[in-house]
């Protein structure tokens, strides 16, 4: 009996060897890359963490389009909560002003936040207000186009602020409420246009935050004991579209995407790879920001860099060989 815990104890002990030298080799890559902080979460603990340069454990980084991924948790909560009666509710039961055009008098909230409505995308740097981002362009090819912007988050955010208007909560409030304090997440900085605070690009975290937000999706909704989201809404925002199988509802997933106006669109490049398990989903931001999600190691990832050489599957070949 000695000897068999005493092989027990020594092949932990080479795992959790193997493990240590995988997480500083892909530290090691995120750096080379121009990464500035590196957090990994096994289970409910974290098992690695390292920053650089500009980074630190309690210095706010902008995730940039990290934060669309905020309003595809949001549009499950409310459906959950009632407030819209389901993913493909159209826009126009709110925005009663698209009901006589007819380019988007069907748009549904799916199509919307998974970028296939034919929205026009729009700039990042000057992102209208939600308001005024209902008049955004349209075309016709609702069904052929990927779109990638601000402007359909922003649109988002009207509909959700016309929503919430007989609670008198705004959206900031109702994420707040619903999904921040349940989750023990604290948002360090936000970015508004005129009191909007920007659904496309705007927020900032420290890496023990934002892994928050993954541990609630790595969970299915869950924290603890507790369901936020149910399971369900939760999946339905991990189904890509026919038009681009690697976009869910604001999440990355590891499909082959499609190429838009030049530009591929997908988790990695050149291709999906199915070696790295078809569970792995992610939020991403320019720049390089990750959070990683991979259900199947019980793991979370947050990767905060400036631009570099980063790729998304090398890194993680490495993190998980």
């Amino acid at each position: 009996m000695v000897s068999v815990a005493i092989l027990a104890l020594t092949a932990h002990s080479s795992a959790q060897q193997a493990a240590s030298e995988r997480f500083r080799e892909a530290a090691d890559y995120s750096k080379k890359s121009l990464g500035v902080g590196l957090l990994i979460m096994e289970k409910d603990e974290i098992v690695f963490e390292e920053y650089t340069g500009a980074g630190g454990q309690n210095i706010p980084w902008p995730i940039a389009s990290g934060t669309k991924s905020f309003s595809g948790i949001m549009l499950a909560a409310a459906v959950e909560d009632g407030l819209i009666s389901g993913f493909d509710e159209k826009v126009s039961e709110t925005i009663t002003e698209w009901k006589a055009d007819p380019l988007k008098r069907d748009i549904t909230l799916r199509a919307l936040l998974n970028l296939t409505s034919g929205i026009d995308g729009g700039g990042a740097v000057n992102v209208r207000t939600y308001r005024d981002s209902i008049n955004s362009r349209t075309s016709s090819a609702t069904v052929k186009e990927f779109r990638y912007g601000p402007n359909p988050f922003q649109i988002f955010g009207e509909v959700m602020t016309r929503k919430l208007r007989p609670s008198k909560e705004s959206v900031r409030d109702y994420l707040e409420r619903r999904i921040f304090k349940p989750i023990g997440m604290q948002v360090s900085f936000w970015r508004k246009v005129q009191n909007d605070p920007i659904l496309a690009n705007g927020m900032a975290l420290t890496a023990r935050e934002w892994v928050k937000f993954g541990v609630l999706l790595r969970n299915k909704g869950r924290v603890g004991d507790k369901q936020i989201v149910s399971e369900k809404l939760i999946s339905e925002l991990l189904k890509g579209s026919e038009t681009n199988p690697a976009y869910g509802l604001t999440f990355w997933l590891n499909r082959k995407g499609i190429r838009s106006n030049g530009r591929l669109f997908e988790m990695f490049e050149p291709d999906a790879d199915e070696s790295l398990g078809d569970d792995i989903f992610m939020a991403a931001g320019l720049g390089n920001q990750r959070l990683y999600v991979i259900p199947s190691k019980e793991m979370v990832v947050v990767r905060f860099g400036i631009f570099g050489g980063f790729n998304d599957a090398d890194f993680l070949r490495t993190l998980l060989r």
